[in-house]
């Protein structure tokens, strides 16, 4: 099992909207996840900074990060695209982190 960090940027003024839109994920979409190996995944906000910090644990090499080419995450990039930093492919600026210390 493997831990991945990674951060992205949300808009200004946009918290409601980025919790009630993940609060509804599509089943599809969970679905996905699930079927990469993605065990567990939390996202957290700095709301001083607008940052989202992102964890997951996944099974397997893998990670939502391996997904860019399926139409569903296209399409979740795409409804995401307008309340957070994106790419030009609608794709979730993210910046993978580093993990310094672990405890079990």
């Amino acid at each position: 099992m493997q831990r991945l960090a990674f951060k992205m940027k949300l808009n200004p003024r946009q918290k409601e909207a980025y919790k009630a839109r993940h609060d509804a994920l599509w089943p599809e979409l969970k679905q996905l996840l699930k079927d990469a190996g993605v065990s567990e995944y939390s996202i957290f906000l700095d709301e001083e900074t607008n940052t989202l910090f992102a964890f997951q644990k996944v099974s397997g090499n893998g990670g939502s990060q391996d997904l860019a080419d399926n139409p569903i995450v296209q399409k979740w990039w795409a409804y995401m695209a307008d309340i957070m930093e994106t790419n030009p492919d609608n794709s979730p600026v993210s910046v993978p982190l580093e993990e310094l210390f672990f405890m079990e």
